[in-house]
């Protein structure tokens, strides 16, 4: 006969941990969109503006760094996901050259690597190239920040739309790679969205740094 501990134990063993952790892009993130995005924003908020919101986003990120560290994990039991690394067989490659390159976000994941967390390919190619594209076309069309109103309708909607692909192809990838006993570590935007995404057995919960970032 199973006691209730030994019941309990089991089920906790058979569980999936998913914490989603909320992530603001730096400028590195962004490879080559980076230098468009930031004269954007410079140009429509003022060059003091974008360096607070820098200065924000590298103490956003520390805070980040901080509460994984709290977590104790094991990290041989911990599956990396995030937000923009596609499956394409070069996953650890791309992060790592991005860390090389100062983004705080990759330089997060090659540390976890480095001590025994497996990184998983989230994100379907094909989907960012059509992200990508889309960024760029908003860029080229309104350098001054700002569309026609129907134009920027149409954009939204392309984007939302393009943003639940993703967002249905994170959650898969979590469903088919996150295996019993695991805990995945998601670095996910703000405006992502895996709820009602995931099954019963996966618990998600979310990473909440204490402060708020500039804008």
């Amino acid at each position: 006969m199973i006691s209730l501990g030994e019941n309990k134990d089991r089920q906790d063993a058979m569980s999936r941990q998913l914490v989603w952790v909320p992530i603001v892009h730096t400028r590195e993130d962004l490879g080559r969109l980076g230098a468009q995005v930031e004269e954007a924003f410079v140009r429509r908020m003022g060059r003091s503006r974008w360096e607070a919101h820098q200065n924000s986003v590298e103490a956003l990120w520390e805070r980040i760094q901080r509460r994984i560290e709290e977590m104790k994990l094991d990290l041989h039991r911990v599956r990396l996901y995030q937000d923009g690394l596609p499956v394409c067989g070069q996953e650890e490659s791309i992060v790592r050259e991005l860390s090389t390159q100062g983004s705080r976000n990759h330089q997060l994941l090659a540390d976890l690597i480095d001590r025994g967390a497996t990184l998983v390919g989230t994100e379907s190619p094909q989907l960012l190239i059509q992200e990508y594209q889309l960024n760029r076309r908003i860029l080229g069309e309104a350098p001054g920040g700002s569309l026609p109103r129907s134009r920027a309708e149409a954009i939204r909607d392309e984007a939302a739309r393009l943003l639940e692909s993703r967002d249905r192809f994170i959650a898969d990838r979590i469903v088919e790679t996150l295996q019993p006993g695991e805990t995945g570590l998601v670095f996910l935007g703000m405006l992502h969205s895996l709820k009602g995404r995931l099954p019963a057995n996966i618990a998600l919960t979310v990473l909440r740094p204490t402060k708020s970032f500039v804008l």
